[in-house]
Order: C-alpha cells, then sequence, then structure tokens
C-alpha cells in the first residue's frame, strides 16, 4: 500500500470515529500557512479568503504569512513550523527525495497548472532562440526553478546544459544585471522578472521571453502542500481551506482589480497597479491553462505528473528515493469538480 494511500484509510477512519458530519471542519482549527514569498497579487485568493470570512466559514482560523522561497516554505511545513503553505511542486519532489525520513508533505491542491519559469534577454542583444543561447552567461539565484530546470529546457530545444555559463546572483539583483549587461540572460517566474525589469524602463518590445511551457517544458507550478501529519489530524480542516481558497479564486478570476485591494490591506507598500498586472500574467500563464478549462482547478494529469517527476530527478540529480506520483499528490481533499470549474464556458 502506498504512503498516500494508507493515509488516506487512517483519514477516513479518523473522520468516522470524529463523527464529522456535513462536509464541514470542526469549530476553528487553527491552521498556520506560508506563501512562497512576499505579499503580492498572485496571493490575492489566499488573503481574500481570511479577509472575507471563508475560512471562517468552513471553522478555521487561519494565519497567512509571506515566504522567503519555495524551499523554505516546503521545510517549515514539514518541520511543523507551520501546517499547510503554497510552493513550487518541483521543490516538493526534490524535498522529498532528499529527505526519505523527514516527517511527509504532500501537494493537495495546484494552483499553477503550468510552471511560470521562463529565460529573459534584452533584444538588442542578439539572442532570439535557446540555441543562441549557447556560450552566453545568465544570471539567478541558485534555488531559482528556471535555474534548476535549465538541462530539461535545453535539452527540450536540442542544446547541450553546459553550453552556458550560471552566475548566482542575489534575487534583487537578478533584473538589474541583465539590463546593465553584467549577464547575457536570466532566468526567473515570468511574472516577476518582467514586472522587475518594467520597474526599470524596459518594455515587453525591449525584451525576448522564452516561457518553458512554450518551449517544452511541461513542469507544474505553485501548489498548495499539508503536512502529512496534519491531514491525518485534521482532514476537514483541510478540506474546507481548499473549498474556501477555492471560493476566493473564483471570486479573484471574476474580478482582479478588487482581489488586489485584500493584498494591499495586508500591505499597504505594494504598488496596486503592479500587483494587478502581476496577477493578471499569473492568471493568463499559470492557472487558466487548457486542462484546468477543462477539468477544473487544483486536480493534475497523473500521468503528466510522474513524467515530470521523471524529469525533475534528471535534472536535479535525484538518484534515490524518487517519489512516485501517488506519493507527492492527493486529491483526496479537493472540493468537487463543479466547484473547481471556475471559468467561464
Amino acid at each position: 500500500m502506498s504512503r498516500i494511500s494508507s493515509m488516506t484509510a487512517r483519514i477516513a477512519a479518523a473522520a468516522a470515529l470524529a463523527g464529522l458530519i456535513s462536509g464541514t471542519a470542526s469549530a476553528q482549527t487553527s491552521i498556520d500557512f506560508q506563501l512562497d514569498w512576499r505579499f503580492e497579487g498572485p496571493s490575492a485568493p489566499f488573503l481574500m479568503a481570511n479577509q472575507k470570512g471563508y475560512y471562517e466559514d468552513e471553522g478555521l482560523d487561519v494565519t497567512v504569512d509571506s515566504g522567503s522561497g519555495s524551499a523554505q516554505t516546503i521545510n517549515r511545513v514539514a518541520s511543523g513550523t507551520y501546517d499547510m503553505g503554497f510552493g513550487d511542486m518541483n521543490a516538493l519532489i526534490e524535498f522529498l527525495a532528499n529527505n526519505p525520513d523527514a516527517p511527509g508533505v504532500t501537494a493537495v491542491y495546484v494552483v499553477y497548472d503550468g510552471s511560470p519559469a521562463a529565460i529573459f534577454a534584452m533584444e538588442d542583444s542578439g539572442i532570439e532562440t535557446p540555441a543562441d543561447l549557447a556560450g552566453k552567461t545568465l544570471g539567478a539565484p541558485s534555488f531559482d526553478t528556471g535555474r534548476r530546470a535549465w538541462p530539461l529546457f535545453a535539452r527540450a530545444n536540442g542544446l547541450d546544459p553546459d553550453a552556458v555559463s550560471w552566475d548566482s546572483v542575489d534575487p534583487t539583483l537578478r533584473e538589474q544585471l541583465l539590463v546593465s549587461g553584467d549577464v547575457d540572460a536570466i532566468s526567473g517566474f515570468y511574472f516577476t522578472s518582467l514586472l522587475n525589469l518594467k520597474s526599470r524602463g524596459v518594455s515587453r518590445e525591449d525584451l525576448v521571453i522564452m516561457p518553458f511551457p512554450e518551449y517544452g517544458v511541461e513542469l507544474y507550478g505553485n501548489v498548495i502542500v499539508a503536512r502529512d501529519a496534519f491531514l491525518e489530524e485534521h482532514p476537514e480542516a483541510v478540506s474546507g481551506f481548499l473549498r474556501a481558497f477555492t471560493r476566493a479564486l473564483d471570486d479573484t478570476l471574476a474580478d482582479p482589480e478588487s482581489a488586489v485591494e485584500y493584498v494591499y490591506q495586508r500591505d499597504q507598500l505594494i504598488d496596486r497597479e503592479v500587483e494587478l498586472e502581476r496577477l493578471k500574467l499569473a492568471i493568463d500563464g499559470s492557472i487558466a491553462t487548457d486542462f484546468t478549462r477543462e477539468n477544473g482547478v487544483g486536480d493534475v494529469d497523473m500521468d503528466r505528473l510522474s513524467a515530470s517527476i521523471d524529469q525533475v530527478a534528471d535534472a536535479f540529480d535525484l538518484e534515490d528515493n524518487v517519489p512516485t506520483a501517488d506519493e507527492v499528490f492527493t486529491r483526496e481533499f479537493l472540493p468537487d469538480q463543479e466547484m473547481r470549474m471556475v471559468f467561464p464556458e
């Protein structure tokens, strides 16, 4: 029996023992939740669900904190510092492979059906295609998803992964180094690096952008994760959290402008216009995909997930303890499909 199957059986037994009824979480179950990064436009549904009382409707008392990167968030969920979090699926795969004896963490809801990783170069650099990156210097933090998955991008586009060199840079300096010509290209999240470049006077027309999903790399992006012990102890709380989040995501898709106000209420230093644009880019590039329009948000194609796990294992040099798709993701806690069909027909 797989880890997830075993856990599912225990969840059912625990629910029956506790006498949980009507599909709602027990009153005021506390959930400490950490985002992957700062309070920005894409965090709107998490914050809206709190401020509009959607978590409370599910009997939950949720605290949402900012984060400092997906890997840190996943580690903090595994350690018990947080019960649930928001982080990159590929960082989760790597954590599970490298920490087989650590407390388990499982993805329970896919938010970014497509990875937002992308390669950026200046339009006047002479770089137009992946082949033009050969011999160039790229900049990114060592933990950047695009940098970690570079071998997949390179191979998918007929390029030797070793054909480029990488400079490890601070995330706050990445875009400036591209503008100043200190690096030839950078990797970063599409909706983050594009807006950071825009704030430095660089227009979309001044850039060559190669989004990973458009260049043959179909990795999943960010997901909601939960500590396995929390899944076992509070299954209805997790289900309630995901219902509340889906309600807020539906509201966000219907009115992004209003959704950004919930981010502003949490951090009044944000630029509303910038974060609205960031949110719309995340929706268009990573949330509203052909798969989610047809099947609803939150779920995965298990064959695709299995293939992406193999790709991540190859790119990240994960030789042992590579998890299976069932060990990475469970749909046990997803809202019903009707609720997850958030896009108009």
